[in-house]
């Protein structure tokens, strides 16, 4: 039993969103206590990272290794039916995660100082992407 809740995050092309506050206040909304937040991703090119929040050339480092590990163009790729950016992002999609479960301790989302919940979008073009937050405690 617990609750869900259906967000919707807007990207502005491949990049880290952060999402903290937005699932924090979905948890603000539904449960008090302690308990479990799952926060799941509804698509194949995007995906969700706990992150350092504080300094962001984090998020570039990661971008920029992501980029070489699956490159767009790569004459691997047959998936292409989307553009040269689909099947990277695909890629990218696989070896991070689409459902990320973050404890919840007295309302509040359990993570460490530095640590930041995002939103991975690994396609080039700006996208709408939803979200689906459950919550159980």
């Amino acid at each position: 039993m617990g609750n869900v809740e259906t967000l919707v995050v807007p990207t502005r092309g491949r990049g880290l969103v952060e999402i903290t506050a937005l699932v924090q206040e979905c948890v603000g909304r539904h449960l008090h206590g302690d308990g479990l937040c799952t926060v799941l991703v509804r698509h194949t090119s995007a995906s969700l990272v706990i992150q350092e929040n504080a300094d962001p050339s984090a998020a570039r480092d990661l971008e920029a290794f992501f980029a070489r590990i699956a490159p767009e163009r790569d004459p691997l790729w047959t998936h292409t039916t989307e553009g040269p950016d689909d099947m990277p992002a695909h890629v990218r999609a696989a070896l991070t995660a689409t459902t990320v479960s973050i404890p919840v301790l007295g309302g509040r989302l359990g993570l460490g100082t530095w640590q930041g919940l995002f939103l991975f979008e690994h396609r080039r073009r700006p996208h709408r992407r939803e979200l689906l937050v459950h919550l159980g405690g």
